[in-house]
């Protein structure tokens, strides 16, 4: 009988020790978190309704844009990095009421910009970096399914942990809960 408790306790110490290496793993993913905010590109304003940012950081371009964004990380349904022929993009989704806005906002500016910040966090101490310009594409026709793909200034690496951190936040905002 000695024999079986001793089995039965190493059993229960691996299942502990595993179940705890697994949901550490899992709570260092859940604490990723990444801002998005899309602006459009505006005609500057003496009263300080715009800003003026450059965007590509090895041939930075000037753009005057709106200091309120009309699209924000709490719309985003699903986010994630595709390929595409040369590289790779971010694929971002939106929720109705994203999409209605991104359709709305790209077919009255049609000709103009759509500047991409956007913040995430860094691996050592899992806070969020200053953030920077992403992209500024350019609006050829309007986005009627609320899908907004661009190829970022950025490496695929950082990609992943901007995709990864809105994830978790559009995660969190259907579900109601935030981590600590």
């Amino acid at each position: 009988m000695v024999i079986r408790l001793n089995r039965f306790n190493i059993y229960l110490v691996l299942l502990v020790v595993l179940a705890a290496g697994c949901k550490t793993a899992e709570s260092k993913h859940e604490k990723e978190v990444s801002t998005l905010q899309l602006r459009q590109e505006a005609n500057p304003d003496p009263t300080g309704r715009t800003e003026q940012i450059a965007v590509y950081r090895e041939h930075p371009v000037k753009f005057t844009v709106s200091r309120a964004p009309f699209l924000t990380e709490s719309k985003v349904k699903e986010a994630k990095v595709i390929d595409v022929v040369g590289g790779f993009a971010l694929r971002i989704a939106f929720d109705k009421e994203g999409a209605m806005l991104l359709e709305e906002y790209t077919a009255a500016t049609r000709g103009r910009h759509i500047a991409v910040f956007s913040q995430w966090v860094e691996a050592p101490d899992l806070k969020p970096n200053a953030g920077r310009w992403l992209a500024a594409p350019k609006i050829q026709t309007h986005i009627t399914d609320g899908v907004f793909i661009f190829t970022p200034d950025a490496t695929r690496e950082e990609c992943e942990k901007i995709a990864h951190g809105l994830n978790d936040v559009a995660r969190d905002l259907r579900t109601g809960q935030q981590d600590n």
